[in-house]
């Protein structure tokens, strides 16, 4: 089966990964010199090829000579966005650089780093590596995909707003069941008052049971979101639309969370502050009874 392929990614060992690599079919490479080939499922379903079948590949040299030749399909990948499955195949780099007349030259450079913040660091590296004339650029992912970028920031923004929301909901509740509580206890406040207990006391005491609480939803909710976290760091999740949205930015349509503090305590912390703020006002309700009053009050 002859064909031409718009796309090549050589490898030049078994660790080298340009995009995380779902394998569905076969192995990766059994050396760096092998006529071996790995496509994605939805190239290997064009041409009806299987893991074990041949494939000739044409196209141009570097030098503009005329590139062929036969390699063994010996891995189908599935990275679950169809245009890379459809377009992208693998190749190991020395059959890559002989078949293509490519010598030691290249058109890009990927380097992937461990996590977003050391990014520019490296970036930094890498650029004081190069010469003062040279035509080389680095590049980060977000000069790459600045589209990726700016729905990140959308989705950031989006989910402030829905933060701030959330917490305003919570302190109006915390807000509205201290007010009825203490409303509820004016007569037992205003005893509490004639036998000499200070307003200051009392309210320190509404304080006090919405920071209990508080606390308790706090040590709860964070434990259930660990654990769901967790859960979801391994099997991953996704909702309607995310592949579509994905595809645009060559990304997969599953999420993978990670665990960490910041994720985990960041909201909770401020809808537990959120709560501690809205008992202030019951709170301050105490230091305007009157003794006789509030025991007064049905």
């Amino acid at each position: 089966m002859v064909f031409r392929l718009p796309v090549f990614s050589p490898c030049s060992n078994h660790s080298c990964r340009v995009f995380p690599v779902w394998s569905k079919e076969g192995d990766y490479f059994t050396g760096v010199n092998t006529h071996e080939i790995v496509i994605g499922t939805v190239l290997a379903r064009n041409l009806n090829v299987t893991v074990g079948d041949e494939i000739t590949l044409l196209g141009g040299g570097y030098d503009g000579s005329i590139a062929a030749d036969i390699v063994t399909v010996v891995g189908v990948f599935d990275s679950g966005i169809k245009d890379l499955d459809r377009s992208l195949a693998q190749l190991p780099l020395n059959t890559f650089q002989t078949v293509f007349s490519m010598g030691s030259a290249g058109h890009s450079l990927v380097i992937a780093a461990p996590n977003l913040p050391i990014v520019p660091l490296w970036q930094r590296e890498v650029q004081s590596l190069l010469a003062a004339d040279t035509p080389l650029a680095v590049l980060d992912w977000d000069k790459l995909q600045p589209g990726l970028k700016q729905a990140i920031k959308a989705d950031m923004s989006s989910a402030a707003f829905m933060y701030f929301v959330l917490v305003i909901l919570v302190a109006f509740s915390v807000l509205n069941t201290q007010l009825m509580s203490v409303l509820e206890r004016t007569r037992e406040f205003g005893i509490m008052l004639a036998l000499g207990l200070r307003s200051s006391r009392i309210s320190l005491l509404v304080v006090s049971e919405t920071l209990l609480l508080s606390l308790m939803g706090l040590v709860i909710g964070v434990l259930i979101g660990f654990c769901l976290i967790l859960f979801l760091s391994y099997s991953g999740f996704t909702y309607p639309g995310m592949e579509e949205m994905s595809s645009k930015f060559n990304m997969p349509s599953e999420i993978f969370p990670t665990v960490s503090a910041l994720s985990l305590l960041l909201g909770p912390s401020f809808v537990f502050v959120g709560s501690l703020l809205a008992s202030i006002y019951p709170a301050g309700r105490i230091h305007t009874l009157q003794p006789v009053m509030a025991m007064r009050a049905v």
